[in-house]
């Protein structure tokens, strides 16, 4: 083991992809929110689902996590990220509105301003030149003023309805959900706008390389200039995502896979790709004891201490499954993550009933 000591966490969350099969995606789907509860059942903190359109995946986070919030307790439910070009606000706002209501209170909201497949999907999302439109940070800033539930209209407006005459604004209100939104944040300029409006921020395993070609360093920058700008008085969040994939519990052909996998990848990882400069973090794969002795170097890490793991794509349920198990009992508490309480309570009085 190296004698770098280990980042210390204590928020253990997941992102998973969602994957499903094209000629039969409620199959996937219903395996997905399998996944959910077992993290839960195993103490997880958050279970977080990637929003994808024209893909094998979950096109609606809010839809998804309105069924989610229906099969577990108390994890948070998170989505990363909502790509806010193709979303009308103050629609979106009522659907996560409704979905954290549904909940408790539970949802983690992610968004973006990408607009994956923009050539296909654009014109069919928005009526005239959508390039015209503010697509960008605004548009996430308009989500979270709707989110806030302020009355619309002027001071005696009211609108007549079965339930008789009342103050319009957005139902259901939701209180707290605008203070629990994130931003994904893959370069300087992100960071520092994600700081400035106090949201939370998401940094993943991929970035810009802005003045450095090593990813540590370009995420511990975008790190720094978010609380820089964020300031001491505001309570925003920082969560790295890392794709870890230890094998301790894998029979032998999958640790070959796994091996596969993070080797087919690895060549990205090593000079800035394309004209963005964009860095890409290692895939840490191997047993518990090579992923600590990784994670021990891992500068960025080190300074958060919320990690959420990136569960690879396309990989079988039953793989998902095998990877929290390991990270959860060989890699997380020896990173000084400890379940919450009330987890463990139930996770023994739920044992003790199946027994």
């Amino acid at each position: 083991m190296s004698s770098s000591p280990l980042p210390r966490i204590r928020s253990l969350s997941f992102l998973t992809p969602g994957n499903y099969a094209d000629d039969d995606p409620s199959a996937g789907l219903e395996a997905t929110l399998r996944l959910f509860e077992y993290g839960e059942r195993t103490g997880f903190d958050g279970a977080w689902v990637r929003q994808r359109h024209l893909e094998h995946g979950v096109s609606s986070a809010a839809v998804f996590l309105a069924a989610a919030g229906q099969r577990t307790e108390h994890i948070e439910l998170g989505t990363a990220v909502i790509p806010i070009g193709y979303e009308n606000p103050f629609r979106l706002a009522e659907d996560l509105a409704l979905a954290d209501a549904l909940s408790r209170g539970r949802l983690q909201i992610g968004f973006s301003t990408g607009m994956p497949h923009a050539d296909l999907m654009a014109q069919l999302v928005h009526d005239g030149d959508w390039r015209t439109f503010d697509l960008s940070y605004g548009r996430i800033a308009r989500v979270r003023d709707h989110l806030r539930g302020r009355p619309l209209g002027s001071a005696d407006t009211v609108i007549q309805t079965p339930g008789g005459a009342q103050r319009p604004r957005l139902q259901p209100y939701s209180p707290g959900l605008a203070d629990r939104t994130w931003y994904g944040a893959g370069s300087l300029r992100s960071a520092r706008w994600a700081g400035e409006q106090g949201l939370s921020m998401l940094s993943g395993n991929i970035v810009s390389g802005e003045g450095t070609d090593d990813f540590s360093t370009a995420q511990s920058a975008l790190i720094r200039e978010y609380r820089r700008l964020l300031g001491p008085e505001r309570p925003g969040r920082v969560a790295i995502g890392r794709v870890i994939v230890p094998f301790d519990s894998a029979d032998a052909v999958t640790r070959r896979r796994y091996r596969a996998y993070a080797a087919s990848r690895h060549e990205r990882t090593l000079a800035p790709q394309g004209a963005k400069r964009t860095l890409f973090a290692p895939d840490v794969v191997g047993t518990s004891e090579e992923i600590l002795e990784l994670l021990s170097s891992d500068a960025a890490l080190a300074d958060v201490s919320e990690l959420r793991l990136e569960l690879p794509y396309e990989f079988e349920p039953g793989d998902y499954e095998q990877i929290l198990h390991d990270v959860r009992h060989h890699i997380a508490p020896r990173l000084g993550w400890r379940p919450a309480r009330d987890h463990g309570q139930r996770i023994v009085a739920r044992s003790q009933g199946a027994g």
